[in-house]
């Protein structure tokens, strides 16, 4: 893998040799809208020169870079719903502009594609809108993953309610998870993490994949998911949404924001959901779903000026969660219980400046308290994690825009204080690091992106995290990308494999877990073409993860899981295409094929060592996405299907520990599902109503839990074999209510 790695930075360096042979003077800036006084980024802004088929779009954050097409020497910055602006660049290589609303255009909405590809990021990242967030209900992050093909979610076991996240065929714990840049769903949160964003407060998802640029850490091994939440000077003042389905479950979302002069602006971001039906529909006498209360807020402001610019924060989340055996169960009933509390700060400060807009220095701090107390009926488990991370990054060039550098420090410090069954797993982490990534830049043709990063950890001492990023335009249409990457991260068994603490398995740790370490490497093409005379984009991804080390997770005997360090290999290969299209106007089609192959040595138990196919990891999916709206998006209606192939689950029966051995494993494949769901939504002017449904085809999987008559006895498992669906059809209704500035 140091090879493949070694020869990826030879030819990286190679063709930037090639670069600086040829004379390019790249012209860049932000694109932005003013409201009330301030700046606000505009993404996916038009950019192209005049007379020319040579242009490009603005990225998540409003930038761009385009390089020169002489003679042509005016630049025309087009967005749909601003006026466009036509501007003699001259002498100019920096150049920033705003764009102002269309008079003319009234109460029509501004809108785009669901899903963009960003055009500038060497690292192949495909940005999620708020029109895909508007296809589904998505009451919180791991609904908003409905009609993405790279990103899937599922249920961890039939009690809990906890979600996960997969990506290139591996967990969720090897994606990055941030909210604007600092780490968010990470230690005891993967739990519950992903039910801790409410939809409504999402302005827009980047998921990135393969390693992830070394700024932000190391712990970005398949992919790295960056959520950006809505601001204190977003367009809305108000913001109120309803929802409630057909299974009893009600939320109620608020989001305030209101500037206080032409600096500062203050908002709120507020959250109250509830679910306290009893619900069997598999008549096992276990609730499907557990009831739940949770309330959950940001307060924040945000400062900008010319020179200094700073956004500050409190969020506070506190949950409780009632699972188990239904109520009417006699006698002594297995019940699951949760109670989290959670109280976290945050703050990002910027100094800008104005006659360098190439140049900055950015400072991240964030603060975590996170406890959560768990009854697995009569075993109890408590953790709490208190986290501090620090990040200082500096910005600037080496002559000239094409050439740019990012270097700063870092520190986190984790600890943590978990029990289970009276047993302590405690440990306290503290890692200072320091990192520098260079960009070489020419227009329109293609960057390289060169990151090294040196972490201190006191307790596995130095950890370097080498990654490089490129992309090249082929040509106008086609773009390929290619990543090569270190990963490190240190796991938290019990949190990370929450759902498999109900069951009658015993917990055996063979050996102290050790930090993962893993390679990853891949390369994609994208290909923008026009379809019957609309713009299509077709998309082609291999990646490829390799572990030198990893957490071994067993479960091939029914009685135990074991948890080890990995003995033998591990990897997982992952290909994907994908074809997003607008073969008429306002119609937007979405078709993806994915394929796995994820294998892992096995064996340690007994000595063997045997690579087998991951459990739960279907080899296939597809997913297929259609939406239609009418002028102005006055009603929008959105179809989604998705096929999961089979998948490798345990066995129910296996020999006795004296005779058991992995090389003569008995293997059983779970059964391929389909999912079907569908809405409809109709806009007024300051509100919006939807109506919609889930699993519309009513796929059930109907044993999820292992004898579940004897929940205190051996053999009860409620996650070792929950594979699909556990709840049937869901409709869902709810309406958006909107005051615009």
């Amino acid at each position: 893998m140091k090879s493949i790695l070694k020869n990826v930075i030879f030819l990286a360096c190679t063709l930037l040799a090639l670069g600086h042979g040829v004379s390019a003077q790249t012209i860049s800036g932000t694109v932005n809208e003013r409201v009330n006084g301030r700046s606000i980024p505009l993404p996916g802004v038009n950019i192209y020169w005049l007379g020319t088929t040579q242009g490009t779009t603005t990225d998540s954050v409003g930038r761009y870079a385009i390089a020169p097409a002489p003679p042509a020497d005016r630049l025309v910055f087009s967005f749909v719903g601003y006026l466009s602006d036509t501007i003699t660049v001259g002498t100019r290589t920096t150049l920033d502009v705003t764009l102002r609303g269309g008079a003319t255009l009234g109460e029509v909405t501004v809108s785009g594609a669901s899903t963009v590809i960003d055009r500038l990021s060497p690292i192949q990242t495909e940005i999620l809108t708020t029109r895909t967030l508007a296809k589904a209900a998505c009451c919180n992050l791991s609904e908003t993953f409905e009609t993405n093909a790279s990103v899937n979610v599922t249920f961890s076991d039939a009690v809990t309610g906890s979600k996960q996240i997969q990506m290139l065929g591996l967990s969720g714990n090897y994606i990055q998870l941030t909210a604007e840049n600092v780490p968010g769903i990470r230690g005891l949160a993967s739990t519950f993490g992903l039910n801790y964003i409410p939809g409504t407060w999402i302005s827009s998802i980047d998921v990135g994949k393969g390693v992830g640029s070394v700024t932000t850490g190391y712990e970005a091994m398949t992919g790295a998911i960056n959520v950006e939440l809505q601001k204190p000077d977003a367009r809305e003042r108000v913001y109120v949404n309803g929802y409630a389905n057909s299974f009893g479950r009600v939320e109620a979302n608020l989001n305030l924001s209101r500037p206080l002069n032409k600096r500062w602006s203050v908002g709120l971001l507020s959250h109250a959901s509830t679910f306290q039906n009893e619900l069997d529909q598999n008549g096992d006498r276990f609730m499907d779903l557990p009831k739940y209360n949770q309330y959950n807020g940001i307060l924040r402001a945000k400062y900008s000026g010319e020179r200094f610019m700073a956004q500050f924060g409190v969020k506070a989340l506190t949950e409780d969660r009632l699972g188990g055996q239904l109520s009417s169960v006699p006698g002594q009933r297995y019940s699951f219980t949760n109670d989290t509390r959670r109280l976290e700060f945050f703050s990002k400060t910027a100094r800008l400046y104005p006659d360098q807009p190439y140049k900055g220095l950015g400072l991240i701090v964030n603060a975590v308290d996170h406890e959560q107390s768990s009854m697995f009926g009569l075993i109890p488990y408590d953790g709490r994690q208190r986290t501090l991370y620090g990040n200082l990054i500096y910005q600037t060039i080496l002559g000239n825009t094409n050439h740019t550098v990012k270097t700063g420090l870092s520190y986190l410090y984790d600890e943590y204080r978990e029990r289970y069954r009276g047993s302590p797993f405690n440990r306290t982490e503290s890692v200072p690091g320091v990192f520098g990534e260079y960009t070489y830049t020419y227009p329109e043709r293609f960057s390289l992106v060169l990151g090294n990063r040196l972490d201190f950890h006191n307790l596995f001492g130095t950890q370097w995290t080498p990654r490089v990023h490129f992309k090249y335009h082929i040509h106008g249409r086609l773009t390929a990308r290619a990543s090569a990457g270190r990963g490190f991260r240190v796991p938290n068994a019990l949190a990370e494999n929450y759902g498999l603490l109900v069951s009658s398995r015993a917990v055996q740790f063979l050996n102290p877990v050790q930090p993962e370490i893993s390679w990853n490497y891949g390369t994609s093409l994208t290909y923008e073409f026009p379809l019957l005379g609309q713009p299509a984009t077709l998309v082609f991804d291999y990646y490829r993860t390799t572990f030198q080390n990893q957490l071994v997770v067993d479960l091939e005997h029914p009685t135990h899981v074991y948890f080890y360090n990995l003995r033998g290999q591990s990897f997982s290969n992952s290909f994907q295409a994908e074809l997003n299209a607008q073969p008429v106007k306002r119609l937007e089609m979405k078709l993806a094929y994915r394929f796995f192959d994820v294998r892992q040595a096995m064996g340690v138990p007994t000595g063997e060592r045997v690579v087998l196919p991951r459990m739960m990891v279907s080899r296939d999916r597809v997913l297929f996405n259609i939406g239609y709206a009418l002028p102005y998006d006055k009603w929008k209606a959105d179809f989604t299907l998705q096929w999961n192939g089979p998948r490798r689950i345990p066995v129910l029966t296996a020999p006795s520990l004296l005779e058991f051995n992995y090389r003569n494993m008995p293997t059983e494949q779970a059964p391929a599902f389909a999912n079907l769901n569908a809405q409809v939504s109709r806009a007024f002017r300051t509100f919006e109503i939807y109506l919609g449904g889930e699993n519309l085809s009513n796929f059930r999987q109907q044993d999820p839990i292992t004898n579940p008559g004897n929940p205190f006895g051996p053999r009860f498992d409620a996650a070792a074999r929950n594979w699909g669906p556990i709840t049937g059809r869901m409709i869902y209704a709810g309406f958006r209510y909107k005051v615009k500035r």
